[in-house]
């Protein structure tokens, strides 16, 4: 009975100890693999560690061999320099040795070329010259000599503006374009039409389709031309019956700078005399000197130009007159008007000044002024007064 009662006693505390010891195997088991992982992490942090040295040994490597060859490439640099020096001096040695040579061996034939080319060039100024002056008609002789006296037709307008006739038509007509930018013509019938009173209501107004800029307009053979507003050098040639544009063109060169220095608005001025249609107007290639443009009106098209020695400075206008450009100067504060640069593009005169050719018996500027080859008459505008000059002529010696 006592032995039974052992039995029952020991059975449980085996089965504990037995339980204990199992949980402490697994511990150990759990420990040890455990530390098998950190060893072998170590290892392989060992072999990172190694193999980092080794790349930075063989950059190391590479850096000195890249750093030997840069050196090697500024020496061999320098001495391709040193030799493409020499070789370059050698050749200009060889060049000016060659010049040398061939000047003296070609003395001879190049004194012939050039007596050639001279005579070549002379040839072709003559026939320029007479190409000129079939163009230009020679028969044109007479010279503006004085300005005998004037004759104030109306006052209307403001500062600015142009008055005309066409010296194309036999009819009588006069035109008023008032205003540096408008797009209104008024037409009179007649000039004792124009001076009455009440003439705005008795013309004939003709709308434009395009405004004009300035007030170097011109009206021939029953059509306008004028520099359109807004655009740099485009002339526009108008039909006053049909009331439409019949053509255009642009002025080469012009429309950057002033016409004439005292009047600023006009940028191209468009005159006329016994030859036709010509165009003034100048050009900061030129100093602001006046350029002079012969124009074709039935092929709007420049036919020739020349760089006129005149100076657009203290200019207030220009007119032509038989192949002959007159520029009108003035004192910024507005004295007495003189032609002051007369320039013939025949070269029957030489260019001078004639400061003798006053404008007689008025004080003050001009907005414009147009020749009338016609009844060989100054149509001016000055300061809103319609003006109307007789020139004194002379024959060309």
């Amino acid at each position: 009975m006592v032995a039974l009662q052992v039995h029952f006693l020991l059975v449980p505390s085996l089965v504990s100890i037995m339980g204990a010891a199992q949980y402490v195997m697994q511990d150990a088991a759990l420990l040890s693999y455990i530390d098998q992982r950190f060893l072998s992490l170590e290892r392989r942090l060992e072999k990172c560690s190694q193999d980092l040295l080794e790349y930075v040994d063989e950059f190391r490597e590479l850096s000195k061999a890249a750093l030997a060859r840069l050196a090697r490439l500024s020496t061999d640099k320098a001495e391709l320099e040193g030799e493409v020096e020499n070789l370059l001096t050698r050749v200009e040695r060889a060049q000016r040795d060659i010049d040398y040579f061939g000047s003296i061996m070609d003395s001879n034939a190049c004194v012939e070329v050039h007596k050639d080319l001279l005579k070549q060039q002379l040839l072709e100024e003559a026939e320029e010259k007479k190409r000129l002056k079939l163009m230009l008609n020679a028969s044109c002789d007479h010279m503006l000599a004085g300005i005998r006296s004037l004759k104030v037709v109306k006052k209307t307008g403001g500062k600015h503006g142009s008055w005309m006739k066409d010296p194309g038509k036999k009819h009588a007509k006069i035109y008023l374009l008032s205003g540096s930018v408008n797009n209104v013509i008024l037409e009179f019938a007649n000039i004792m039409a124009f001076m009455e009173n009440n003439q705005t209501l008795k013309a004939r107004r003709v709308p434009l389709p395009m405004p004009w800029e300035g007030t170097g307009h011109v009206i021939y053979q029953g059509f306008l031309f004028y520099h359109r507003h807004g655009s740099l050098n485009e002339i526009v040639k108008f039909h006053l019956q049909r009331r439409n544009v019949a053509d255009q063109m642009l002025l080469p060169g012009a429309g950057r700078i002033p016409a004439y220095q005292l009047s600023p608005q006009t940028k191209i001025d468009l005159a006329l005399d016994e030859q036709g249609l010509w165009a003034l107007h100048a050009e900061p290639e030129t100093g602001g000197n006046i350029v002079l443009t012969k124009i074709n009106p039935m092929a709007m098209a420049v036919e020739h130009s020349w760089d006129t020695p005149c100076s657009s400075r203290d200019a207030e206008a220009a007119f032509m007159a038989c192949n002959t450009l007159h520029v009108v100067y003035n004192s910024p504060s507005g004295g007495s008007s003189r032609i002051q640069c007369v320039y013939d593009v025949l070269g029957a005169l030489n260019v001078h000044t004639n400061p003798g050719l006053h404008f007689p018996k008025r004080q003050g500027g001009h907005s414009s002024v147009h020749y009338n080859p016609k009844e060989r008459q100054l149509f001016a505008w000055g300061d809103g007064s319609q003006i109307i000059y007789k020139l004194h002529t002379e024959q060309k010696v």
